[in-house]
Parts: structure tokens; sequence; C-alpha cells
């Protein structure tokens, strides 16, 4: 933790276990000093699974966001799991042994408006692991980018109320009213209907831990997997920014019902409904609509 005064909840969770199988260390992703303070007092020095879970999130027109802020995102999202992967990479590599988890976001692999810097980030860091998983097999050691969703923290809470209160100065009133008016209520809806609880995001990562040949990509959302896959569905990208623009900002009453869709999606019932879903969000950015998609 970066403040150790804050550990009262993990201690009490922990419950027996504390400093038995689990012990709690200062460890700020973003300081080369604590990650090699914390890297000192390990057992042995020696880690066999390593969980990047830091991070931090930035959401708004990108007209207000300053460059520092942008460093500072990327300082915790990229910078900080670089860091501690290159801190724990020379001890694996020798034992021939480890595995490195990194929670990434399904804005690793598709941008979300107005998300820009933090997917831009987990961009980053997708590309970096896939880059590296290649060649840390040679080691026998595994890489494994687990993707979330949205998931419903008091975190994401705090940051969505914060970004309400604010003017963005300097921004033009349209783009300030499509962010309050449009995208802050439908990321509401999304949230409410695709939210994952923290806990069901914990097990995924106890279950990817746990293979013996891990998955380099675990998607832990499957209620958000038709979004995702818009983008790979059309190579063009026509069907993933067509299909987003028209429903936040052509069609929304297109939006709320897909969101009913979506939730109906995992009922064994009506699988079918994924396929009809399919055409449908095709069909958003055909030629016959493709004039009504354009930007105006």
């Amino acid at each position: 933790m970066r403040d150790l005064r804050k550990k009262d909840k993990l201690e009490e969770a922990a419950g027996d276990a504390l400093n038995k199988t689990l012990t709690i260390q200062r460890l700020d992703v973003c300081s080369d000093d604590s990650v090699a303070e914390c890297m000192s007092n390990l057992p042995e020095k020696r880690l066999d699974v390593l969980v990047n879970n830091a991070g931090v999130g930035l959401v708004g027109p990108v007209e207000s966001t300053s460059i520092d802020d942008m460093k500072r995102v990327f300082e915790a999202n990229f910078f900080g799991a670089v860091r501690m992967i290159k801190a724990v990479l020379p001890e694996m590599k020798q034992r021939q042994s480890g595995h490195i988890v990194v929670i990434s976001s399904v804005m690793g692999l598709q941008g979300i408006p107005f998300n820009d810097v933090y997917a831009a980030s987990k961009f980053a860091v997708e590309g970096f692991c896939e880059s590296l998983a290649v060649q840390l097999l040679k080691f026998n050691i595994f890489i494994s980018l687990v993707e979330p969703g949205p998931a419903n923290t008091e975190f994401e809470m705090k940051l969505m109320e914060e970004v309400a209160r604010s003017e963005y100065p300097g921004v033009d009133p349209a783009t300030v009213k499509y962010f309050k008016e449009i995208y802050l209520p439908a990321s509401h809806e999304i949230f409410t209907t695709l939210g994952q609880t923290p806990e069901s995001v914990a097990k995924a990562v106890v279950r990817v831990i746990g293979k013996t040949r891990p998955p380099f990509r675990k998607q832990t959302n499957t209620l958000y997997k038709p979004l995702v896959a818009l983008k790979y569905a059309d190579s063009s990208g026509h069907l993933s920014v067509g299909t987003f623009y028209t429903l936040l900002f052509r069609f929304p009453g297109l939006f709320h019902f897909s969101m009913k869709m979506l939730r109906c999606l995992t009922c064994p019932p009506h699988h079918g409904l994924f396929h009809f879903s399919m055409k449908m969000l095709r069909c958003l950015t055909c030629n016959c609509f493709r004039s009504r998609v354009a930007p105006s």
C-alpha cells in the first residue's frame, strides 16, 4: 500500500492469515526507491507471482486535460507496471519460473469516448506485455492480461461524482454538454447494467493464477464482449467507431435498448440474442445509415 495508515480494512479481511501467509508492505509503484525497498523486504527476495493492480483513472474532455495530468496517469498505469516487471524479471529469469499478471482493461482493446488518456495508458500496457510475453516464454515465465469491464468500486463512483461537478473551462459548450448530458448518464447505465463487483474480478485473477498454462488475455465480463467484438468484426473500424457514435449521439434510444439486450445475453434461453444484436449493430453503420453516422 502507498499509505499504511489505511491498512485497517485489509488487516481485518486477512484475519488469522495476517503476518503468517499475508504481510502488508509499503509500495508506491511510481517510485524506484519504494519498489526497491519493498522487494528487499520479501522473503529470500523471491516472487513467484506478481499482480500489477495499481492504477488511476481520468475522464473528461481532452482539451481540459493538462499534459501533467496525462503524465500522472501514464506514470501509474504504464510506467508503474513496467517498473514492477523490471524489478522481478532478473530473479524469475534466473529461476526460470514465474507468472506476471497485469490488471489491464477492456479499454486496452477498445477506446471509449472521453476516456482518451486512460485508454491510451492501457493500450500501452497491452502492447508492452504482448511484446514481452513472447520472449519470456523462453524462460518459462507467463504474462497474463486480465481485462475487466466496468467495475463498481468506490474509486469509480468518486471519480464520476468529481467529473460531474467540474466546470471544464476552455472547452467548447457543445463538448461539455455532450459530456455531462449524454456521456455521464450513459456511463452510469453501463455501470449499472454491465458492472462487476471487485470480488468477481479478484476471483477471475485467482483462476488465472491457478492455471498450469495461464492465458495471455482474460476478459472477466462476458456481458462486455459484444462491445469489444465490434472492433474485430470490421478491420476498417467503421463498425466500432460508427456504432459508438450512433448509439451515443444520434439514436440514444437504441443505446438503452442495447443495454437491455446485453443484460439478456448470458441467459441460456436467449443466446440467440447475441447474433441478433451483432446484426443490428452492423446495420447501424451500413450504407443506408452512412449519411446519418457521419459526423456533422
